[in-house]
């Protein structure tokens, strides 16, 4: 029994000096690397949120500053239409008429419209008619505010269909684009003019419309007081962005401003420049951001790879030492010793890994490009993210010019490989995402990109770069893209 005792005071001391004092060491290592590594990358992503943010508010800002110029400038085309009538500088005058003076009459102008061409008489009646047919209501748009005056554009469809003998709704969308290019509609809530048969889409009725066709439009309440000048039939006293207009005006001190000369509206269109400008730098950043967060959590995923590795083999070999802390000193407990001999083989520090990679992976690799969203619909800034047609569009081709580009440059380069399997070996080797980031960057400026820039880099580079560029793609066509990927 002392001889026994011995043994096990034996075993207790091999186990505690061999096997838990550095297993313990090395689990704390092992914590702390997994622990800063997860630090890193929670501290890129709230830096990634933060930006995202910011440029939600650059848009908006943007959004905005172009709002409050197309609105000034209209503005400023009914306000001083007559200068005839419009009141002189010095002390205002108020005078108190019986009876009001009659509009002039407007000249004889003709419009076409859809495949007819129409007199003012003509336009007259047939806007006074869709004026009091047409459901006419307000229209709250985030930020912007209220609109009155609006109508669905499937409501103007409708009447259309049932009033104008329209054949077809793409012959009813025609007729609607006709009066939004004449000025009697516009968009509202939305970039861009277009007409459309939807019933999300709603159109304001311009003053130009209830002038015409002599109906009274109903105008907001003014909401602050201000003294621009007003003329009769003009729709600058009941706007609210006369009144915007005003409150920049009170505040404008001229000693101390950096532009003596400029006019309100100079103001805005340069501010409206301005906001356009800190959005677009603002999105490049966030793009920049956006591609160095992917890198860091490839990094960190590869390196928990590695840690999950490790630990594993750090398991396979504590149970060998331990194990063999028992087998030098006790012969009796040999069949337990074989038993831990047999426990041990089972651990495959590979098997294993793949195993959980299969089983708790979150899918595939699916960026989320933030593009530069121009008020007036181009897309010349950039290539990557952005809708497919509307790139194939601004190249003026069937196909984006990138796609063929690298088909092409592919295709001259395919000859210095040898063999098929070298040729197929392009496209599936792992190229590093920092290498195709980098060549990203070096295309990625609205513009065909050029032999040259392609030239720099290797062609597994050039090929991977296809591949991110048809991952990035907005919609249906980055998700059919995908699931051909996952089959």
């Amino acid at each position: 029994m002392e001889e026994a005792a011995k043994n096990h005071k034996k075993i207790a001391q091999n186990i505690r000096d061999l096997v838990v004092n550095p297993f313990s060491r090395w689990c704390e290592a092992h914590e702390s690397r997994v622990q800063d590594s997860q630090d890193q990358l929670q501290g890129r992503i709230k830096s990634h949120d933060r930006q995202a943010e910011q440029v939600k508010k650059l848009r908006s800002n943007y959004f905005n500053k172009c709002r409050l110029v197309e609105d000034i400038e209209e503005e400023n085309k009914l306000a001083f239409q007559d200068p005839e009538t419009s009141p002189q500088a010095g002390i205002p005058e108020i005078k108190v008429n019986s009876e009001q003076e009659p509009e002039p009459e407007p000249e004889d102008e003709s419009f076409e419209i859809g495949d007819e061409t129409y007199q003012t008489e003509q336009v007259k009646k047939i806007l006074a008619h869709m004026l009091g047919n047409i459901k006419i209501g307000e229209t709250k748009v985030p930020i912007l505010g209220t609109y009155l005056n609006t109508s669905a554009g499937s409501d103007i469809v409708e009447y259309l269909q049932k009033n104008m003998n329209t054949s077809s709704v793409s012959y009813a969308e025609r007729i609607g684009q006709d009066l939004v290019s004449n000025g009697f509609l516009r968009l509202v809530g939305n970039v861009g003019n277009n007409f459309a048969n939807s019933s999300k889409l709603f159109y304001q009725w311009r003053p130009k419309s209830f002038q015409l066709a002599g109906v009274p439009e109903r105008k907001a309440p003014l909401g602050r007081s201000f003294s621009l000048p007003t003329g009769p039939g003009s729709e600058a006293a009941d706007s609210p962005v006369v009144g915007a207009v005003s409150e920049y005006l009170e505040k404008w001190n001229v000693l101390n401003t950096q532009n003596p000369n400029e006019t309100p509206a100079q103001r805005m269109r340069r501010e409206a420049r301005e906001a356009d400008e800190k959005y677009k730098a603002g999105v490049r950043k966030l793009d920049l951001m956006r591609c160095e967060l992917e890198e860091a959590i490839y990094a960190h995923l590869k390196f928990l790879e590695r840690c999950e590795l490790d630990r594993l083999k750090a398991i396979k070999t504590v149970v060998l030492d331990f194990s063999g802390t028992m087998g030098n000193v006790i012969p009796s407990l040999q069949a337990t010793v074989d038993n831990m001999m047999l426990y041990q083989e089972t651990v495959q520090p590979l098997g294993d890994l793949r195993y959980l990679l299969e089983n708790y992976r979150t899918g595939t690799f699916i960026p989320k490009v933030v593009t530069y969203e121009n008020y007036y619909n181009k897309v010349d800034e950039q290539i990557f993210g952005v809708d497919l047609e509307a790139r194939a569009r601004a190249d003026k081709k069937r196909v984006p010019i990138m796609v063929t580009t690298i088909l092409t440059y592919l295709d001259h380069h395919y000859p210095d490989l040898e063999g098929d399997e070298a040729r197929r070996g392009v496209w599936l080797v792992d190229v590093p995402l920092s290498q195709t980031h980098k060549l990203r960057e070096k295309v990625n400026h609205g513009k065909p990109p050029s032999m040259d820039a392609l030239s720099e880099f290797d062609i597994p580079t050039v090929a991977s770069l296809l591949k991110l560029y048809l991952r990035e793609l907005p919609g249906e066509c980055g998700r059919r893209r995908r699931e051909r990927e996952c089959v």
